[in-house]
């Protein structure tokens, strides 16, 4: 990731609108055909039963593509995940920068920088982008509808979600399960613009929740602090 006001606000917007919605669960549209809503209601319990645990960790790649600039980044890394809200996301390539919420407080940290970025989680995850997600759980079952999509890869189902009120930064949210374990395979977002990020899961481990002090940050000495918020 090279720059956050790219590929950072993507990332926000991938982790509220799937991680966390995998562990609230989701609303299925009153128009989908009963086959499909029987096969919807399926998923989404293989799903809340997966997730529903302290925590969890995983490898990540990510490909981020902005349109207007015909600009791809990629990125990978490692993932921590702690309910409620905690997420640690740990970016190993290109270059090394971490990214850290406790729900509340949030931190970017660019160890080649020595910069680190901090705001409210809030403010980034506002408007249906995350806010929501975080602090009102019936918010996640009454703002999407969910359609079945019929061109998954074999072995897997494929979900669309598409919010009541569409933001300029979310427009869209595809999420890739596996079919046998309900895991969480991908997650695709879409803004307003045609910009999409994708992350792709790996070695997802369940048996070993990430310790909460992993969800905190103490800024280093001598670390230039830049406020992300306005």
């Amino acid at each position: 990731m090279k720059s956050f006001k790219s590929d950072g606000r993507l990332i926000m917007v991938t982790v509220a609108a799937a991680l966390l919605l995998i562990a609230c669960g989701l609303a299925v549209p009153g128009w989908a055909s009963a086959a499909d809503e029987a096969v919807i209601d399926k998923i989404l319990a293989g799903v809340e039963k997966r997730y529903n645990v302290p925590g969890f960790t995983a490898d990540f790649d990510q490909e981020s593509i902005l349109k207007a600039m015909e600009v791809t980044d990629t990125a990978a890394g490692r993932l921590m995940v702690r309910q409620p809200g905690k997420m640690r996301w740990e970016y190993l390539v290109p270059d090394p920068q971490t990214i850290i919420t406790d729900g509340n407080d949030l931190w970017v940290y660019r160890p080649e920088e020595n910069q680190v970025l901090v705001g409210k989680a809030p403010a980034l995850f506002g408007e249906g982008k995350g806010a929501g997600f975080l602090s009102n759980i019936k918010m996640v079952r009454e703002s999407f509808q969910i359609s079945l999509m019929p061109d998954a890869a074999p072995g897997q189902y494929r979900l669309k979600l598409v919010p009541n009120r569409s933001t300029v930064d979310l427009m869209e949210v595809e999420l890739n399960l596996d079919r046998k374990t309900f895991n969480l395979v991908e997650i695709a977002t879409f803004n307003v613009y045609g910009d999409e990020t994708r992350i792709r899961l790996s070695n997802i481990d369940f048996s070993d929740p990430p310790d909460e002090k992993l969800f905190r940050f103490e800024v280093p000495e001598g670390a230039e602090v830049l406020q992300m918020n306005p």
